[in-house]
């Protein structure tokens, strides 16, 4: 391959932002690898090549490290919305899984050093006692010790932003961490179990009859924010191409209640519907990025309205769904 050519490695290509991230590095002129346990759901992969295998298997990820990128975005790991992380029941397999997805990677590349790599962490891994309140959680980058996650989620991701610091210090791997603030958009995960808020509300609006009612977890007053994925993608790009070196924010400051957005999304799409708060899985009170560090050290930060990203989510989904009956009629 001729070396002038910027190389990309995408470590979990087939999900989410991993998919979104592939189309914007070919934008940008990058060659591509993806590697993933399956496809992109919803669209077609833009990687020039894709190897489908599990990342926990230390001899696929020799397999897919097999030079020297010029840049890895590790993005693949054992997730999914508060319904799979907040139960408990998947907690032995989710940290697993992650941990030797990253352990198998960093070891790997001993032999083949990137000039950078990125790590996906999370805002679940800030300490639940600075986010009892949901009107004022503290989620700056200096606040993450003395550490408390509340889930074993958040502990996984503070234990792999730890492990990539140290590569960085032990065998100079170029290291670049954003915790992540409940990312979303279009062609994300939004039925099945594992899907976040926005597209879970977005569902149940669209399945709702008009002069019914959805579901909400909890009492509805926890709060979160939401960041678009086009925004996600551009902060990671800002941040690879950085010389800042600690775990950044990557979120939106427009923090909200979730019945809030449960209004926002029954606005959105036209119908009189009713919310009914009911028990289930909920995480911390309150959740909001602080944007202070990545303003001071990329001069950047996200400014999409919160509603113009659930408005495209909302149409997106729609479209899914309507295509979903069809196929089912067609099945029948």
């Amino acid at each position: 391959m001729n070396k002038k050519i910027k190389t990309a490695l995408v470590c979990g290509a087939g999900g989410f932002i991993g998919s979104h991230l592939v189309k914007r590095l070919k934008k940008e002129g990058y060659w591509v690898r993806g590697s993933d346990l399956k496809y992109p759901v919803f669209s077609k992969t833009h990687a020039d090549d894709f190897i489908i295998g599990d990342l926990t298997d230390s001899k696929i990820v020799e397999k897919v490290v097999d030079q020297n990128f010029t840049e890895i975005y590790q993005l693949a790991a054992d997730m999914g919305g508060a319904g799979f992380v907040f139960t408990g029941e998947n907690d032995a397999d989710l940290m697993t899984n992650s941990c030797l997805i990253n352990l198998n990677i960093l070891n790997r590349l001993k032999k083949y050093p990137p000039n950078k790599i990125f790590y996906s962490s999370s805002a679940c891994m800030y300490p639940e006692r600075n986010q009892l309140d949901p009107n004022n959680p503290v989620c700056s980058e200096d606040s993450a010790y003395p550490a408390a996650p509340d889930s074993e989620y958040g502990w996984e991701k503070l234990f792999s932003e730890r492990l990539y610091l140290a590569y960085l210090r032990n065998y100079k791997i170029e290291a670049r961490i954003a915790r992540y603030h409940n990312i979303f958009g279009p062609e994300g995960t939004w039925f099945g179990g594992r899907e976040k808020s926005p597209a879970a509300l977005c569902r149940k609006v669209v399945e709702a009859q008009n002069n019914s009612s959805i579901e909400v977890w909890g009492d509805g007053k926890q709060t979160r924010s939401f960041l678009f994925i086009d925004e996600c993608i551009e902060g990671t790009r800002r941040l690879m191409q950085s010389n800042f070196k600690e775990a950044i924010n990557i979120g939106s400051e427009e923090m909200i209640a979730i019945n809030d957005l449960a209004s926002m999304v029954i606005k959105i799409s036209g119908k009189n519907l009713k919310i009914k708060n009911i028990d289930g899985p909920t995480g911390v009170r309150g959740r909001n990025s602080d944007n202070t560090l990545i303003k001071k050290q990329l001069s950047w930060a996200p400014n999409c309205k919160l509603e113009d990203g659930i408005k495209k989510t909302y149409q997106w989904i729609t479209e899914q769904h309507q295509m979903l009956q069809k196929s089912h009629k067609k099945a029948a």
